[in-house]
């Protein structure tokens, strides 16, 4: 799962259009590899393999501004990833 660092000010809200997945991210941009079912491409590759391609599948929902509004939405991705519990930390 990914977090965001304490004290953020900024970060994106994302949805993967391949597996569902919802994170945020510090980068902001349109689209992004989704960090749960995107592969990193590997750059050793043989002469004869093809290089792999970086498929962007996570779309930018919403920008989160302001330090309070982005611990929120940690807190609330959080607790839907462990089901509510608030006894998973």
């Amino acid at each position: 799962m990914y977090y965001v660092p304490d004290g953020t000010r900024m970060c994106g809200f994302y949805e993967c259009s391949e597996c569902g997945s919802r994170f945020l991210s510090l980068r902001i941009a349109p689209v992004l590899t989704c960090p749960f079912c995107g592969e990193e491409p590997d750059m050793e590759i043989g002469p004869d393999e093809a290089v792999p391609e970086n498929v962007e599948t996570a779309r930018l929902l919403q920008v989160i501004e302001g330090e309070e509004e982005v611990e929120k939405m940690d807190k609330l991705l959080s607790l839907a990833v462990t089901g509510g519990d608030w006894d998973w930390f």
